[in-house]
C-alpha cells in the first residue's frame, strides 16, 4: 500500500484526470513538480509525475518531454526506495509502463523506428510485471501498440 504523501497527492490527480479533468490534473501535477523541486526532486516522485504530466499533454511534442524525464528519473530509483514508498513493484516493473508510453509517442510523431524500439525495450521488461490488473493493462496496451505499427 502506498504510504508516500507525495505518491498520494500525485494519484489523486491522476484520478481527477481519468474522470476528465485533465486540466485541473495538469495544474496539480505543475503545482507538485514546483513543490518537489522539478528536476532536482526524489526521482522516484519525478519519474511517477512525469510519467502522469505526459498523459495530460495536448501536444505530443510535449508528451514526448515528460515521457523522457520519467525513464531518465527511473534510472535512478532503487527497489530499497519503491519500498519506503510503500511499492510492492521492483524498480524494473516501471519500464514497461515507461517504454510503452514512449513508443506511443513515436508512434504518433511518425518515428515508426523508434517507436519499434521502444515497444521491444518494454516487451523486454515484462518478466517484472505481475500477473494483476495491472501487469495486463500494460500488456494490453503493448499489444494495441504493437498492431498499430505492423
Amino acid at each position: 500500500m502506498i504510504t508516500d504523501p507525495t505518491l498520494l497527492r500525485i494519484g489523486q490527480a491522476v484520478q481527477l484526470s481519468h474522470q476528465g479533468q485533465r486540466q485541473v490534473a495538469h495544474r496539480l501535477f505543475a503545482e507538485i513538480w514546483d513543490e518537489i523541486g522539478g528536476e532536482q526532486g526524489d526521482p522516484l516522485h519525478r519519474s511517477t509525475l512525469a510519467h502522469a504530466m505526459a498523459d495530460v499533454q495536448d501536444d505530443v511534442h510535449e508528451e514526448l518531454v515528460w515521457d523522457l524525464r520519467a525513464l531518465t528519473a527511473a534510472a535512478l530509483i532503487t527497489d530499497a526506495r519503491m519500498g519506503q514508498a510503500g511499492l510492492s513493484l521492483p524498480v524494473a516493473g516501471l519500464y514497461s509502463s515507461l517504454h510503452l508510453n514512449l513508443s506511443e509517442c513515436y508512434r504518433k510523431l511518425g518515428d515508426l523506428d523508434r517507436a519499434r524500439e521502444h515497444l521491444e525495450q518494454a516487451r523486454a521488461t515484462l518478466g517484472a510485471l505481475g500477473d494483476d490488473d495491472y501487469g495486463r493493462l500494460i500488456r494490453d496496451g503493448l499489444e494495441r501498440v504493437a498492431e498499430q505499427l505492423r
